[in-house]
């Protein structure tokens, strides 16, 4: 079965929430219920804080949606955050090491459709996304090269990140 690579728009507040409960679970919003019925165990999640322009981890799907009127998740627009799905992390950034997301999305497929300058509104829509696979595992590839340098050379996590030929370089 072919899996589906979603992206999850977010604020920091909901991202931390997600945080201190495992990633074990992920809310999702009402006005999408057409979308959040096509999520199956094995699709993978990416979370974007939209208002900070991260990419910030990735989990897997581990259940169809529920209806999870919990209210744990803040309230972010008009819509409230009514389904949910099980999940499990796969790579998880501390918030010193978030991926700016300008310096990726020149490379992804999904903004192309947009002015260059205005590549932020492909996520400023919804807070759900179907996302190529390609842009998803390149995302991903960057978090897991950002874990593997980090835990190599900088234990205190904190690393400045700049746009060279081979994807996302580091700078102390």
């Amino acid at each position: 079965m072919l899996k589906n690579y979603w992206m999850v728009v977010t604020g920091i507040e909901n991202f931390q929430i997600a945080r201190q409960l495992g990633f074990t679970v992920q809310g999702l919003k009402a006005q999408h219920q057409r979308k959040i019925q096509r999520i199956e165990p094995g699709d993978r999640i990416l979370y974007y804080i939209g208002g900070r322009r991260y990419f910030a981890a990735t989990a897997t799907a581990t259940s169809k949606y529920f209806e999870d009127r919990s209210s744990m998740w803040k309230k972010e627009g008009l819509s409230d955050w009514v389904f949910g799905v099980h999940i499990r992390p796969e790579i998880v950034l501390d918030e010193g090491e978030f991926i700016d997301a300008r310096q990726l999305a020149p490379r992804l497929d999904y903004v192309r459709k947009w002015a260059p300058e205005n590549w932020y509104m492909a996520f400023a829509q919804s807070n759900l996304h179907l996302l190529p696979k390609k842009d998803f595992l390149l995302i991903e590839e960057e978090m897991r090269k950002i874990k593997a340098n980090i835990s190599k050379r900088h234990p205190n996590g904190i690393v400045a990140l700049s746009q060279g030929q081979g994807g996302l370089q580091e700078h102390v």
